[in-house]
């Protein structure tokens, strides 16, 4: 087996591009991790200080717990974007160490690797809507 060096520089220049893909999905799994951590931190302040029979305090409790698992499926959703661009990297090289045309599977990974970002960005927007929207309960 006799690799072709030319053949494998450019599958190392179309990666290029991929890898700015898992740059920005890393940053907005950064993102989320944080906003994660802050309801969290939220959730647990209000179990600690107010008494939860106040409806407004478990009223924002329930929205924390929303907000939580929006995060939540959205970093799912951003992991699984990254593992589809990761995937699609391997079989570029594959495809082109082993000289088979693997075109339709590397495209399938792509458009699955956007939907999983879109889904993940869209959970997101919803979390943050939520976050914006929703009163402060203010322990006395």
């Amino acid at each position: 087996m006799t690799l072709h060096l030319p053949e494998i520089a450019g599958v190392i220049q179309l990666a290029v591009a991929p890898v700015f893909l898992l740059t920005a999905i890393g940053t907005v799994i950064g993102a989320l991790s944080i906003r994660l951590g802050r309801a969290v931190d939220r959730r647990r302040e209000l179990e600690a200080k107010a008494s939860a029979e106040l409806p407004s305090t478990r009223e924002e409790l329930e929205v924390i717990a929303r907000r939580i698992r929006f995060v939540y499926f959205a970093i799912l959703s951003a992991v699984v974007s990254a593992l589809f661009v990761c995937l699609l990297i391997v079989f570029a090289f594959l495809g082109a160490l082993v000289r088979t045309d693997l075109s339709y599977t590397i495209g399938a990974m792509f458009v699955l690797a956007m939907l999983a970002l879109t889904v993940c960005l869209l959970l997101f927007l919803r979390e943050i809507f939520l976050a914006v929207s929703t009163p402060r309960h203010v322990p006395r």
